[in-house]
């Protein structure tokens, strides 16, 4: 439906082939499932049938309970040869409509653009369905927070899509940052080198909509704009734009954020600065500085910590910089402890620094669970699902807390989590929650 640049699947398809099954939360709401036993099939349908929807989808419904029955996309075409392998499956081209027929459902995965997540997100929950989101959560502060009281409140199971987090990578360097490996975490600097943005202003032209698409489908919550071609919205590019991507921070950002989020157990961020450019009218920039104060945990040196982010050609400085040895992953985080230095590639094992130092350590064994798989074992009442919204919501927040602070270069905007609201800049809070096209209202929204 949503397809993506097929470079940025890349490590993500990698992952698919290397991960390993594993279980992990309750099932709620969906009746027949309360006391089935662990062969009763989970029906799953999926918003999205191209790109990082067809990487969820399959490897969803390669669960042994699965069955995939439904899927929506505003080109149904691109769902056509999924019918070779599920001959019965039903596809749709609004997603309204599929909630509205399949009464039967148990599952569904959005794997759409940034801006429809919360929407079919939220109306799925309300019909009691357990959901897989794509990252981020929602594109804005305030659908995170919505999104993530539904799912506690009906105590459906919920996963967000970073996979990573279930690697054994990642849970290897939240392993060795708790168990003290590195001493206390004096800060940490994250980055990535993608630059989803862009410095041109936007085409005054109008060009056709391709047969097939449904333009207008497509904006859902949105306010209605002349279609521009060239993949400037779609297929490649919407990440870059303002209303439909969330930039480099929603495309990589809950990823690499993740293991800092987890490892440190930072709550909502006190304060965040933006110390890169602004996006213009209509795109996010790239080159991004992004400067967070969170509140001191047991892993944390002092009252408070910081955490950096930068993309694009950002990095952090020399003399953080110098710390990893001779060269930066492209991707990545570094963990200044007292006692060493933790460098965390994405996506590769983490590596303790410095050598001399380490040279006798033992790492400890951990290893890496299917992050679909675990998703639908949740549903089955075995386990966990991880990186369920209860704590994929408030890693979303921090990171969307970003893309706000881009709006403000240069200023200190003081965060008051419970109130979801900025306390010093006023102007700062038009940002936290938009107001959906007329006729697109959604309910729990």
């Amino acid at each position: 439906m949503w397809a993506m640049n097929p470079s940025s699947l890349t490590s993500r398809r990698k992952f698919i082939k290397s991960t390993l099954v594993s279980s992990l939360a309750f099932p709620f709401f969906v009746p027949r499932l309360l006391s089935a036993p662990p062969s009763q099939k989970v029906l799953h349908a999926s918003f999205g049938a191209g790109g990082m929807a067809r990487a969820d989808l399959t490897s969803i419904a390669s669960h042994p309970s699965v069955e995939l029955i439904a899927v929506a996309d505003v080109e149904p075409a691109k769902a056509n040869d999924l019918l070779k392998k599920w001959p019965d499956l039903r596809i749709y081209a609004d997603w309204r409509e599929l909630l509205q027929k399949e009464k039967e459902l148990t599952s569904v995965n959005v794997s759409t653009p940034d801006h429809m997540h919360a929407p079919i997100g939220m109306s799925a929950m309300r019909k009691g369905l357990h959901v897989y989101g794509q990252k981020p959560l929602t594109h804005d502060l305030y659908e995170t927070r919505r999104l993530t009281e539904v799912a506690h409140d009906k105590k459906l199971v919920t996963q967000m899509g970073i996979q990573i987090h279930s690697s054994a990578e990642y849970r290897l360097a939240v392993r060795l940052v708790q168990d003290g490996a590195i001493g206390k975490i004096k800060e940490v600097h994250t980055w990535s080198n993608k630059k989803w943005g862009d410095v041109a202003s936007k085409p005054e032209r109008t060009d056709p909509v391709p047969a097939g698409f449904n333009w207008d489908m497509w904006l859902g919550v949105c306010e209605e704009r002349p279609f521009i071609g060239n993949g400037y919205y779609h297929p490649a590019n919407w990440r870059k734009r303002l209303d439909f991507g969330t930039g480099t921070f929603g495309d990589m950002g809950c990823h690499i954020y993740d293991p800092v989020f987890k490892a440190l157990a930072v709550t909502a961020p006190i304060s965040v600065r933006s110390e890169g450019p602004a996006p213009n009218e209509h795109s996010w920039a790239t080159d991004a500085i992004i400067h967070y104060v969170f509140p001191g945990t047991e892993y944390t040196e002092g009252k408070t910590v910081k955490v950096t982010w930068y993309d694009g050609s950002s990095r952090p400085p020399a003399e953080v910089a110098s710390l990893a040895g001779p060269k930066l992953p492209e991707q990545g985080s570094i963990f200044l402890g007292t006692k060493g230095v933790m460098v965390l590639p994405h996506i590769a094992r983490p590596i303790l620094l410095p050598v001399e130092d380490f040279k006798d350590f033992k790492m400890p064994q951990v290893t890496g669970s299917n992050h679909w798989h675990q998703f639908v074992d949740a549903i089955q009442g075995k386990g966990k699902a991880m990186a369920n919204f209860d704590y994929a919501g408030p890693l979303t927040e921090a990171v969307l807390l970003g893309s706000v602070a881009s709006r403000f270069p240069n200023e200190t905007l003081e965060w008051n989590a419970k109130k979801l609201q900025f306390t010093n800049i006023s102007k700062a809070n038009q940002y936290v929650r938009r107001k959906y096209r007329k006729g697109w209202e959604v309910a729990g929204l």
